[in-house]
Parts: C-alpha cells; structure tokens; sequence
C-alpha cells in the first residue's frame, strides 16, 4: 500500500492494536501501564515521525546487547569477539545454562551468556569504567544523558541468581574477562538504563547508517561493527522465535522484556516500538504486529524482492 503520510498512518497502526490484550508483562514490570504502545521512525537525516507514548521511559534491557556487542567488537576487534563468542542461533531461552558444545562458548551475543561475555570484553580498565564507557555510548545513540531505572536494577539483582551461576559457567568453562559479580552487576546497570521509544528508534537509525549519528554524522560505532551487530539482530535477536521474524519481517532487530523492540534497516532508518505485554518467547505482542504492518506497507523487508516495476 501507498503510505502518503506517515504520521498518520503510524496512529492507525496503533489504532488496530487496542482491542489486543494477549500476553503479560514480565514480573520486574507488572506495574506498567499495559494499556501504552508506541511507535517510532527516525531517518537517517535525524527526521522523526511517531505515535502514541513514544516519549515514555522505560528500562532498555536486553535492546543494549545489541550495542554493547558492537561496543566490544570496537574495543578489542571482531576476530577477539568471536573467540569468546559465537554467532549462531540457539533455538533455546535467552537464559539457558549452557554452552555450545565443542567450543564452550556462548551461542551469540544475545542470549545471556553471550551478553554477559560481550559486556566483560568492553575495555575499562576497571568495572565502573568499563559501565561509564557502555553508559557514553547509549546516551550518545540516544541524544542525552541516560538515566538508571533504579527500581529495576535493584530488582534484578536481588534476583540475579541465574545470571550469576552463567556468569561462573562461563568464568569456569570458558573465559570471562572479569570477576562474575562485577560482570552481572555491571550488566544489570546497563539493561536498566531508561530510554523512551524515538531514542531507541535513533539507536536503530545509528546502526542502520553504519555508525553515524542520525542528523549530526558523529560516528559513534564503526561501519564493521554494526555490520556485525545487524547480521546477529537479524538472526538472534528476537530469541527463540527469531525464525518467524525473518520469515514475516525480516528487519534485524532486538526486543526487551521491557516492552521494546529496536530496529534497523540498513541504508534507511531505524524503527522502535513499546508495548509491555510480552508473547511466550519473551517478545511484546503488539510491537511484533506493528512490525508486521510496517514491513509490508513501507518495503521494508531486506529478503524480500522488490515491487513489481512494470
């Protein structure tokens, strides 16, 4: 279909959505209002359209793997990475204990393990420096100073148990570049960042331009890192369930357990939704429909051929 103007249809879309109430919020955001869905577009030129409550803050969470993967491989290069690394996708929860079998090493960089393994690969020197290193980046994708959603970050470290017993693993099995309590501790403080659905839409317009900020042209990520990053996103990022996504969307992107999905279309913009209803995979509801919209109606999807031209 002809979209002609795109603030508006960005509120139709949104419209469609309000008689959806599939899915639950996940227990460290039971108190959302689960009634607020956002939309978001942002070109490369910095060019903002949205809808609904895409100015509202919420936890980042698993949306800053995918950042931080690229801030690693910026740090300590690509070939560094993927020794500790590996890029494949698992087809299990993005918490599982384990590693792949014969290298001992995580799945990719999305899962936990893998998160937490690219968090200790950020250069410090020490834990609060290599935090204040991940902190400058997202803010700077975002266009301000990033805030810590308190509440969550104590929450989930008081329930950090099973982050901590992947972190040993890996320290054991494998190799982490950090104590375990320092890497869980540090990775907790980056998934409670807060960020509003337009930042994260920037975020995706930042790797969808090879690294550069949308509008100023500051290069924040190099072209080669979010190459990677876009390639994992595309096959991992939305977990167990990544599959389906190729398949009717085909857009890389990463969701959250906060209610966000972050998405980037190389060469053209990047798009975000917010929606605190989450599906059995861990993903929200209605940003997946909304993507599911989008991708047909603005031929988006990168595996798709292109229109008829005749």
């Amino acid at each position: 279909m002809p979209v002609t103007d795109l603030s508006s249809y960005l509120a139709d879309v949104l419209m469609d959505l309000v008689e959806v109430h599939d899915g639950e919020p996940h227990p460290t955001h039971a108190e959302a209002d689960l009634e607020q869905q956002a939309v978001a577009l942002v070109d490369l030129d910095g060019q903002v359209w949205q809808a609904g409550d895409a100015e509202h803050h919420f936890p980042i969470q698993s949306m800053s793997k995918a950042l931080v993967y690229g801030l690693a491989i910026d740090c300590v290069g690509a070939a560094e990475v993927h020794r500790h690394i590996d890029v494949e996708p698992s087809g299990d929860a993005f918490n599982r204990i384990s590693l792949n079998h014969g290298s001992n090493r995580p799945a990719n960089p999305m899962i936990n393990a893998g998160a937490l393994t690219a968090h200790s690969l950020v250069t410090g020197p020490s834990a609060q420096e290599r935090f204040e290193r991940i902190h400058g980046l997202l803010s700077a994708m975002a266009g301000r100073d990033l805030e810590i959603d308190q509440g969550c970050y104590d929450t989930e470290m008081a329930t950090s148990d099973r982050n901590m017993g992947i972190a040993h693993m890996v320290k054991a099995l494998s190799e982490l570049p950090d104590t375990p309590h320092d890497v869980v501790d540090g990775y907790t403080r980056q998934c409670a960042l807060r960020v509003s659905t337009v930042e994260l839409a920037r975020m995706g317009a930042t790797l969808a331009s090879g690294g550069l900020l949308p509008g100023s042209g500051e290069r924040v990520l190099s072209r080669e890192a979010c190459g990677h990053v876009l390639s994992v996103m595309m096959t991992c990022g939305m977990y167990d369930a990544a599959g389906d996504w190729v398949s009717s969307v085909g857009i890389p992107a990463k969701s959250g357990i906060g209610g966000g999905i972050l998405g980037a279309v190389p060469n053209r913009c990047g798009i975000a939704t917010y929606s605190p209803r989450l599906d059995e995979h861990g993903n929200p509801v209605r940003g997946i429909r909304i993507f599911q919209r989008l991708s047909p109606d603005l031929d988006l999807h990168l595996l798709r051929p292109g229109r008829d031209r005749g």
